[in-house]
């Protein structure tokens, strides 16, 4: 197992301090991210939990899965790294076809 938790179904008021004492339970946390919206800052409902060594990753999913916080289950696990090419290859507006040519052509008849 590696070090980066991901932990989701977060109530949306948590903030990283109560995270960060949370998972020192488990061990030596190195970092916490929550997640959150661009345009609103509002969290997302989940997180990323870095911990110091994959033995205290391992302990911290065992002991904080279904972990009830805010009336919310929580769960842990290992993060998995994101799909190569995010949604579905490309990036967005159509993937990587070229644009159109610029100006204003004749006709060709």
């Amino acid at each position: 197992m590696g070090r980066r938790l991901y932990v989701g179904n977060l109530p949306y008021t948590t903030g990283e301090a109560e995270l960060q004492e949370l998972f020192s339970r488990a061990g030596t946390v190195e970092s916490v991210r929550v997640m959150r919206d661009a345009a609103t800052g509002r969290a997302r409902g989940f997180a990323f939990v870095e911990m110091a060594t994959d033995e205290e990753a391992q302990k911290a999913a065992n002991e904080l899965n279904q972990y009830q916080m805010g009336g919310r289950a929580l769960t842990v696990n290992e993060a998995r790294p994101k799909p190569e090419g995010g949604f579905g290859g490309g990036g967005g507006y159509g993937g990587n076809r070229g644009g159109g040519g610029g100006g204003r052509r004749e006709p060709r008849w």
